[in-house]
């Protein structure tokens, strides 16, 4: 494969499962709609990818898109010393032909703001009405743009140029598909309790691993015995959401949150809240999202060597029982 057969597989994936579904068509619009009324000088800066799919936390960083892709070298975060380990390893005879982040560097880690309006979606597919969803999202996005301001953010990218490595991350279309496993998974199992809905989480591979790198699963809210009430899963829309929302997450009847990970301080507000909450872990949950794309690699020859906190699982040749 091409790099950029690479990059359109993992765009074509993350819109096949996004939870918007048709209405990225109308997101798309809208998006055209706002390019046409730009001025000439605004439109020299915009980035046209934005016109062909909503997620500017996933692009080609560095390199020649027609790039033939054999070996990759993947992991969760991979920055310059990553960047290093794949010119070592190709010093050692390995012949990497790209670099594969999870999360974004570079453009994407700069618009990593952008993706967070799916999270009203998410909202309101368990009962937060949608106008609600999208007020309580607005000072969060805004929050999230500013902080990553004065972040250094090329400094994984220029390396990578220096180096002339191909580099690329993929970050919401993975999360997208481990938003629908998890969906998927938890509304055919039989639960009741948090501890029910831990065993359901820990006989999927990259959690049962994760475990013995004592990074698993764990309620961090509730007790095991509690009943889980209805779940909301919260594995895509770039990082973190709003502090509001478990307010009305709560006010929407929902009982249990699987989120990757949660600061203190969203864990009080959920504790206020009186909502479960289970951390599935953020490698893990990574890993697993990263891992449904890599498979497509797979399936097209491509060998993928796991770093960085990648717990590399594959399901191309082996049964998997979900």
């Amino acid at each position: 494969m091409k790099l950029v057969d690479i990059y359109k597989l993992a765009v074509d994936l993350g819109k096949r499962y996004d939870i918007r579904g048709n209405d990225l068509s109308r997101f798309l619009q809208e998006e055209l709609e706002r390019f046409d009324r730009l001025t000439e000088a605004e439109k020299e800066h915009y980035d046209l990818q934005k016109l062909e799919h909503p997620y500017s936390d996933t692009r080609i960083l560095s390199g020649d898109p027609s790039t033939e892709v054999h070996t990759i070298l993947c992991g969760i975060d991979m920055e310059t010393p990553e960047i290093l380990l794949a010119d070592r390893l190709n010093q050692k005879g390995h012949k990497i032909d790209m670099v594969l982040a999870h999360h974004p560097e570079g453009i994407a880690a700069a618009a990593l703001y952008e993706v967070m309006r799916v999270q009203a979606d998410m909202l309101e597919k368990v009962g937060v009405p949608i106008n609600v969803g999208e007020g309580i999202m607005a000072s969060r996005i805004s929050e999230v743009e500013r902080r990553y301001l004065p972040v250094n953010h090329q400094r994984a990218v220029d390396a990578a140029r220096l180096l002339d490595i191909p580099f690329m991350c993929v970050h919401s279309p993975a999360d997208n598909l481990v938003q629908n496993y998890l969906d998927n998974i938890v509304k055919n199992a039989e639960y009741s309790t948090l501890d029910d809905l831990l065993k359901v989480l820990q006989l999927i591979p990259e959690y049962h691993q994760a475990q013995q790198l004592k990074a698993g699963p764990k309620i961090i809210v509730g007790n095991g015995s509690n009943r889980t009430g209805k779940v909301f899963i919260k594995m895509t829309g770039g990082t973190a959401g709003a502090e509001k929302a478990y307010e009305k997450l709560a006010l929407a009847g929902v009982g249990t949150i699987i989120c990757m990970h949660m600061s203190d301080k969203h864990r009080t507000l959920a504790k206020e809240n009186n909502l479960n909450v289970i951390i599935s872990g953020h490698m893990a949950s990574d890993s697993l999202g990263m891992n449904l794309f890599l498979d497509e690699l797979e399936k097209n020859g491509i060998s993928i060597i796991p770093c960085s906190g990648l717990i590399r699982v594959s399901r191309v040749k082996d049964h998997d029982p979900h």
